[in-house]
């Protein structure tokens, strides 16, 4: 079992930054990888950061070039830095981890982008 725990949601205005926290109750050495995933009001929850063992990261094309992905294996964290937050980046946050093909999910935390 791996429990993972959300931190950092909030209310920001467009253009401003959030930081987001994943703690894992697990090594981040025995997670195969860790994602981020955010869900808007009424659409589907889609993934939008990777991030894998080796430390090699991927992103959606909706948030490449704003939002970084990063661990701390010394706090068995996984962060997600949003920078030039943009009101279309209101959703619901899920921290999501994988090891030897479980998945493990979050609560979530909320971030609202005001205009």
């Amino acid at each position: 079992q791996v429990q993972l725990v959300e931190s950092g949601g909030g209310l920001v205005q467009a253009g401003g930054s959030l930081r987001l926290s994943c703690a894992a109750s697990a090594t981040l050495f025995s997670i195969d990888a860790m994602y981020w995933h955010r869900q808007p009001p009424g659409k589907q929850r889609d993934l939008i950061a990777t991030i894998t063992s080796g430390g090699g990261t991927n992103y959606a094309d909706s948030v490449k070039g704003r939002f970084t992905i990063s661990r701390d294996n010394a706090k068995n964290t996984v962060y997600l830095q949003m920078n030039s937050l943009k009101p279309e980046d209101t959703a619901v946050y899920y921290c999501n981890a994988v090891r030897r093909s479980y998945s493990y999910w979050g609560r979530g935390t909320q971030v609202t982008v005001s205009s």
